[in-house]
């Protein structure tokens, strides 16, 4: 992917228009899902895809695994925190 720098403004109510040129290299069209992930001062925009779904719960698996939580454990947790 080519590196395209651009600058958009925030509307009053809070909505961001992509800039054309970024919308193209990433294929977002309407309803495209996106995810916003803040850290310190840094906004990073991903788009959401499948491979970016595994990409996300990657870290959450290996982390459960830590805990030695297992997959049948997850119904009861669920269960308990409702």
């Amino acid at each position: 992917m080519s590196e395209i720098i651009e600058i958009g403004t925030v509307s009053a109510r809070g909505q961001i228009c992509i800039p054309n040129d970024i919308r193209e290299e990433m294929d977002l069209k309407e309803g495209s899902r996106v995810l916003f992930i803040l850290q310190d001062e840094s906004l990073l925009l991903k788009k959401i895809n499948k491979q970016t779904f595994a990409e996300i719960t990657k870290p959450l698996k290996g982390e459960a695994i830590k805990a030695g939580m297992k997959e049948s454990d997850v119904d009861n947790i669920i269960h308990n925190f409702r």
